[in-house]
């Protein structure tokens, strides 16, 4: 179960990282956008790493407060709370 939790991590920031690039690449071309909802459903997802990876590498919306956001919260919420929430269950 862990290895595909792995798997599954890996694809979603992947593509996070590379969707990022992208959105970047058609905003200097001036062409249509991916939508933000895109990337906060990825952050939310497990992306969130993809997603301020591409933001740093790409300088895509760094300056969004929105996305700092999203990417800050994402993170607590995977690498706090639900490890949190399955130590407890364990425990019970």
């Amino acid at each position: 179960m862990l290895y595909f939790f792995l798997i599954y991590l890996a694809v979603v920031n992947i593509t996070a990282y590379f969707l990022m690039g992208e959105d970047k690449k058609r905003a200097k071309n001036k062409q249509w956008r991916i939508e933000e909802l895109v990337f906060f459903t990825l952050c939310f997802i497990g992306g969130f790493i993809g997603v301020h990876l591409g933001m740093q590498h790409f300088q895509h919306k760094t300056q969004h407060w929105q996305f700092k956001l999203a990417v800050s919260l994402s993170a607590v919420l995977f690498l706090i709370i639900l490890p949190l929430l399955f130590w407890f269950r364990l425990k019970s």
